[in-house]
């Protein structure tokens, strides 16, 4: 730990790439805390690596051999001096086993204990844990089914739609939605494959597939002294392929009532399952009811929405929590202010079913003004490798109602210039989403991209 009682550490070092490593590094400088930023050989020239402290290259472009192999990371830490390891989003943001690593060689993991992050972790033990602290859940499996079978079994008696998630999935990914009973064999033998490849699990859990629902997250805030804090509800229902493209807080349509219970509910599922940390707890909202979903245990990419209506610095108070530091703050002292939009730009082509592009960008010109914020890492000149995640920027609007905080980002997405050799991006598309009928009314549902 740090010498300095004004800072929780002395190093940090940063195990991840993009905009999220440079947010963690801008934070750390403001607290007076040295930085150690790990690349791979194709990010050496990333925005991140030029505002650390210390840059020390890990590995070749492929992530299994650089942002996702421990001895390379552990390694550099120790070599750097550093006390603690802030793991961002992706990667090895919620691997316990990483966790665990780093508390061996004496370093501090910025996240939830191993073992929490292993129950959470796992999609279909999670629900349960949520189920027995009184969260409502969908109709679903109560445990990964393994066979055909049982998931023919448990599609006649959970009833079409229905959906197939990854036990070990996250971040949008390993889930399938099935209509049909003729369908659910193959989705099933699809999935599971599909989840081995991507998580190195092939378990898979049913669900209850609710049409026409809003996708609303509530952000907590957890000390080891006991105290859990929610920090308002963000709506995120904006997606492709079960992945967010907007982002606002607080989430549209949402009754006060109903906030104070999706809160209630995050809160006591966080004190349940002994969480930690910065984390999300994410629901399934239709009319005045909701369904817990899942846990995230780290930093949202959404995460600035929140920064920006309640300006407290989650990325700060994680590395205190991390120290062993009790929150800044109370329930009572979040007193959230106005709404912020956050829209994310993606190198990616709409036009092909978000295909990821890779290339180098001749221009970029980031929007300004009052109240704006973009959170990015690229830059003119900046070649946007093939290896990783698509985003490029985060545009995050902040006004005193919705309606100019959506005038704010239109205005900023119109401002925003982007060129590049083999580039095409998602700018277009959230224009078009900011101006449709259902999104302006706050009406909109997780099916607004797929209509």
């Amino acid at each position: 730990m740090s010498g300095n009682p004004d800072r929780p550490f002395d190093t940090v070092l940063v195990a991840n790439r993009g905009e999220i490593a440079l947010r963690i590094v801008r934070t750390c400088r403001e607290m007076g805390i040295r930085t150690v930023v790990v690349h791979s050989a194709v990010d050496g020239d990333s925005a991140a690596v030029r505002a650390a402290d210390v840059a020390t290259r890990i590995g070749p472009g492929p992530a299994k051999r650089s942002y996702l192999y421990p001895p390379a990371i552990i390694e550099a830490a120790l070599r750097t001096g550093a006390q603690a390891v802030h793991p961002g989003y992706g990667f090895l943001s919620e691997d316990p086993d990483f966790a665990e690593i780093c508390a061996a060689n004496g370093l501090v993991f910025v996240g939830a204990r191993p073992e929490v992050m292993a129950r959470l972790g796992d999609k279909a033990l999670a629900r349960s844990i949520m189920a027995d602290a009184g969260l409502p859940v969908l109709e679903g499996t109560p445990e990964p089914v393994g066979n055909a079978a049982d998931v023919l079994a448990a599609g006649h008696r959970i009833g079409f739609p229905l959906i197939i998630k990854a036990a070990a999935g996250g971040g949008g990914r390993g889930m399938s939605v099935v209509r049909r009973m003729e369908d659910l064999a193959a989705t099933f033998r699809a999935t599971s494959a599909a989840a081995r490849a991507v998580f190195g699990d092939g378990r898979v859990y049913l669900e209850r597939f609710m049409e026409r629902a809003k996708h609303v997250e509530v952000q907590v805030l957890a000390d080891e002294h006991g105290t859990v804090v929610a920090l308002g509800n963000r709506d995120c229902s904006v997606q492709r392929r079960h992945q967010k493209l907007i982002e606002e807080t607080p989430a549209p349509g949402v009754s006060p009532g109903l906030a104070d219970r999706l809160a209630e509910a995050a809160v006591a599922g966080a004190k349940a399952a002994g969480f930690t940390g910065a984390g999300t707890f994410e629901f399934l909202v239709s009319g005045e009811e909701f369904a817990f979903i899942e846990v995230n245990s780290r930093i949202q990419v959404e995460h600035p929405v929140t920064e920006a209506v309640t300006g407290i610095d989650l990325v700060r108070e994680q590395l205190c929590v991390a120290a062993g530091r009790p929150l800044s703050f109370r329930q009572e002292d979040v007193r959230p202010r106005g709404v912020a939009v956050e829209c994310r730009i993606n190198a990616e082509d709409p036009q092909r079913d978000f295909a990821p592009c890779a290339g180098e960008l001749t221009e970029f010109v980031p929007p300004g003004g009052p109240f704006l914020r973009v959170d990015t890492h690229a830059y003119a000149g900046y070649r946007v490798p093939p290896d990783y995640d698509s985003l490029l920027a985060k545009v995050i609007a902040w006004a005193p109602d919705r309606e100019q905080a959506i005038a704010r980002m239109e205005r900023a997405l119109a401002e925003f210039r982007i060129d590049g050799r083999g580039i095409r991006t998602t700018k277009e598309l959230l224009r078009s989403v900011l101006a449709e009928p259902a999104f302006r009314e706050g009406t909109h549902t997780t099916s607004l991209l797929a209509k």
